[in-house]
């Protein structure tokens, strides 16, 4: 990991002399000359380091943004929101979970149909990717690209989220569904009003999950040769240590 780490930033900061300014991984590998198999050089590990954040992303939007993406799975799964306990709980009790049920299949496919943009917007980061964040991410732990993707593509991807969340939202009938559950529980005797932002919601814990499942893509690149994907992957994660 040394030699790889002081490969990849002696070449970076000779680009960064040459121009000025600090280079882009994009920078230094205009040029070309990767072919599979060639000598481990600088712009050779510079393309793996892109190939590997590439094929995460990836394949984290793509596990995220098909069918069941969400909903089908318990660790990224989107619940009823905490503010909406007490009238979860209240629901079911007066045999309304059907309507419950339906009302959170809804909000986990308003993630579904919102997760496929994320790919541009973290394929505009790695192009961006200077000097530093290259040193972040290959000295940093095992999740240091996403969380290099966390920083730079949060308020993007939520501007990206909300308007296609909130069209979701609508198109698959939750908003309808949350004015009727809360209309059905407001008429419950005692019972206390209840209210929440579901666009922000749903856009919140939607990108909970995509950053989730992109950092246990990262730890699989990193540690797991099955999980390199391309010939780049195989030839410069394979010589790492």
């Amino acid at each position: 990991m040394t030699r790889y780490v002081a490969l990849l930033l002696a070449a970076l900061a000779v680009a960064g002399c040459a121009a000025g300014s600090p280079p882009s991984v994009d920078d230094l590998l205009r040029g070309g000359g990767l072919s599979p198999g060639a000598p481990l050089t600088e712009a050779r590990i510079a393309q793996g380091l892109k190939d590997a954040l590439r094929v995460g992303t990836e394949t984290a939007v793509g596990v995220t943004g098909r069918r069941d993406g969400y909903f089908g799975n318990a660790r990224i799964r989107i619940p009823m929101p905490p503010e909406l306990e007490t009238l979860e709980r209240t629901l079911r009790r007066v045999g309304l979970g059907a309507e419950v049920d339906r009302f959170v299949l809804g909000m986990n496919r308003a993630a579904e149909q919102a997760a496929p943009r994320a790919k541009r917007i973290f394929w505009d980061a790695i192009a961006q990717m200077t000097i530093a964040d290259a040193r972040r991410i290959l000295n940093g732990p095992d999740t240091a690209a996403t969380d290099y993707f966390r920083a730079r593509t949060t308020a993007p991807l939520t501007a990206a989220f909300r308007p296609i969340v909130g069209r979701a939202l609508d198109e698959v009938g939750v908003t309808r569904q949350y004015r009727a559950l809360v209309a059905r529980y407001n008429r419950i005797p005692l019972a206390r009003p209840q209210a929440v932002d579901l666009d922000d919601y749903v856009t919140a814990r939607a990108l909970s999950g995509l950053f989730l499942v992109l950092g246990e893509e990262e730890k699989r690149i990193r540690t797991d040769p099955a999980a390199r994907t391309t010939e780049i992957l195989r030839d410069v994660f394979g010589r790492r240590s």
